[in-house]
């Protein structure tokens, strides 16, 4: 396939993923319906500029936006710079803030796909908690151990109500950024023993809080936890607009004894007499 007719392709897939007319699509971009229909088969080459002005029409991701450019013959635009980075410094040092700012509650830092780049110590106290201490460099999808039968459902006492707001907004994600990676994380999902009942089924309680909470239970122990995800604003880099901070905090006073107690430093017992 040619450069123009990849492009041609990737515009039309895009608009009607949007849901969006030709004249809608026209209107947006402040272009004809004639020049739009002209790329859409191939028969206009679009400039640069004109590919940018049509992905924000359409807004699409940083990293399909870049895709389009390449599409069209062009450079990709927007970066994409290793977490690491010393250019990402500054980033690192409010992500750090936000983690550190979080305790003794956890808080994770996570990609596009829920694979996790950082947590702090509340994070995997309550992990060690749940399943136990995790070796050096595991990598962790918090996806897939919320979804899998095997990882947090055991302990988490309304795994359904959870399960069926999490997989719609991954299925959310899924149509946000159009890629074959969010959709077979979706689909992986999905696949999973009892989701797809759970996520057909009625909420097991009314809502009388206003917000869900996630109920951990392990033997006597009750844990009630409630989330907030925190995105960058004005990302200019892929790696940046994917990154996401979710934190979580206690439900109730019991639960922030626990969390609370779990942070407290061991004092020594005093010597013998």
């Amino acid at each position: 396939m040619s450069r123009q007719h990849s492009f041609a392709a990737s515009l039309r897939w895009w608009r009607q993923h949007r849901g969006l007319s030709q004249l809608d699509l026209a209107g947006r971009a402040e272009i004809s319906q004639r020049h739009l229909s002209f790329m859409e088969l191939g028969r206009a080459s679009p400039s640069r500029d004109m590919v940018i002005r049509l992905a924000t029409a359409l807004d699409v991701p940083l990293r399909q936006h870049n895709a389009l450019l390449v599409a069209a013959g062009f450079s990709p635009v927007w970066r994409q710079t290793d977490l690491a980075a010393p250019e990402l410094g500054q980033v690192r040092k409010a992500l750090d803030y936000m983690l550190a700012q979080q305790e003794p509650f956890p808080a994770v830092a996570v990609d596009r796909h829920w694979n996790l780049l950082q947590g702090n110590s509340g994070a995997f106290r309550l992990v060690e908690f749940l399943v136990g201490p995790l070796p050096a460099g595991t990598p962790v999808n918090l996806a897939d151990a919320l979804v899998a039968p095997d990882v947090l459902r055991p302990y988490l006492e309304n795994w359904a109500d959870v399960v069926r707001f999490f997989v719609r907004s991954v299925e959310a994600d899924a149509m946000a950024d159009g890629t074959p990676e969010t959709a077979a994380l979706h689909q992986r999902l999905l696949s999973y023993e009892g989701v797809r009942a759970a996520i057909n089924s009625a909420p097991t309680e009314l809502a009388t809080t206003p917000v869900l909470a996630m109920h951990f239970r392990k033997q006597d122990t009750i844990l009630k936890l409630f989330t907030t995800i925190a995105t960058l604003g004005i990302p200019q880099d892929v790696t940046l607009q994917e990154l996401r901070v979710e934190c979580f905090f206690p439900m109730d006073d019991e639960t922030t004894g626990i969390l609370r107690g779990w942070s407290a430093p061991t004092v020594p017992a005093p010597p013998a007499a």
